[in-house]
C-alpha cells in the first residue's frame, strides 16, 4: 500500500534529526556509528546533552503529534531514582527513566494509545550499548525491524489485538522508545501511516524537548 506524502515527510524529518545528532562513540566496544563525526558531519554530543523530567507528558502538549490527532488523558511514569543497567565488562552504568502514557483521539473520534519511555544515561557509551543490545535481540527474534537510520529503527507492535508500531532511537546519552497503538479491530495496513506519523513525530518532539538548551551543540570536526 502506497504510503501517504505526510507519512513520508514525517520519516524524512526524523531521519534528518538523527543525522544532525549522529554520535561518534570512541573507546566503547563496537566503535562508533559509521561516518559519524567524519569530515563535514557533526561531532559527538557531550554527555549530559539530555535532561530528565518529572513531567514527561507536558512535553507532548506543544504540537499535534499527527494531523487530526488530539492528546487526551495522560499519565506520567517518571522515576527520579537512578537505575543500574547491564553494561559491558562488568560495568553497571546508571540512568534515570521517564515516560508518558497518553490517549489519542483520531480524526474520526476513535481512541488510539501512545507510550513513551526515555532513559537518560550518565554517559554516551552505555546508552549506545543498550541500543545495540535491544536492536540485536529484536533482529534475532525476527521481529520485523525496519531501519529508519543508523541510530533508529522501527518494528511492529501489538497490544491485545491492537496493531501498533514501536520506534527506538539513540542519541548521545538518550535512549528513547515510542509505541503507538490503533483502535481495537483495526487492520494493520489501514493504520500503518497513522502509526508511523505518530511514533516518528513523537520521537522528534520528545528528543527536542529533553535536549538541554545549555548543553554544547555539535560542531563540525
Amino acid at each position: 500500500m502506497r504510503r501517504s506524502r505526510g507519512a513520508e515527510l514525517g520519516r524524512a524529518r526524523v531521519a534528518a534529526l538523527i543525522t544532525s545528532a549522529a554520535v561518534a562513540v570512541s573507546g566503547c566496544s563496537g566503535g562508533g556509528q559509521g561516518g559519524a563525526g567524519g569530515p563535514g558531519k557533526p561531532a559527538a554530543r557531550a554527555p549530559g546533552v539530555h535532561s530528565w523530567t518529572g513531567s514527561p507528558c507536558d512535553l507532548l502538549a506543544g504540537a499535534p503529534l499527527a494531523r487530526g490527532f488530539a492528546v487526551g488523558s495522560t499519565t506520567d511514569s517518571a522515576d527520579p531514582d537512578a537505575r543500574e543497567d547491564i553494561g559491558e565488562n562488568g560495568a553497571r552504568p546508571r540512568y534515570r527513566q521517564t515516560g508518558c502514557l497518553a490517549d489519542l483521539t483520531g480524526p474520526d473520534g476513535t481512541l488510539w494509545r501512545l507510550s513513551t519511555t526515555a532513559a537518560v544515561y550518565e554517559d554516551v557509551g552505555p546508552a549506545h550499548h543498550a541500543y545495540r543490545v535491544k536492536e540485536d535481540l529484536d533482529r534475532a527474534h525476527g521481529r520485523g525491524t525496519e531501519q529508519v537510520h543508523d541510530a533508529a529503527y522501527a518494528k511492529p507492535a501489538d497490544d491485545q489485538g491492537r496493531p501498533g508500531r514501536t520506534l527506538l532511537l539513540w542519541n548521545g546519552d538518550l535512549l528513547l522508545s515510542v509505541s503507538a497503538y490503533a483502535p481495537y479491530g483495526s487492520k494493520e495496513h489501514e493504520v500503518r501511516d497513522g502509526l508511523g506519523a505518530i511514533v516518528e513525530n513523537t520521537a522528534r518532539l520528545m528528543e527536542d524537548e529533553l535536549r538541554d538548551g545549555d548543553a554544547p551543540s555539535p560542531t563540525p570536526s
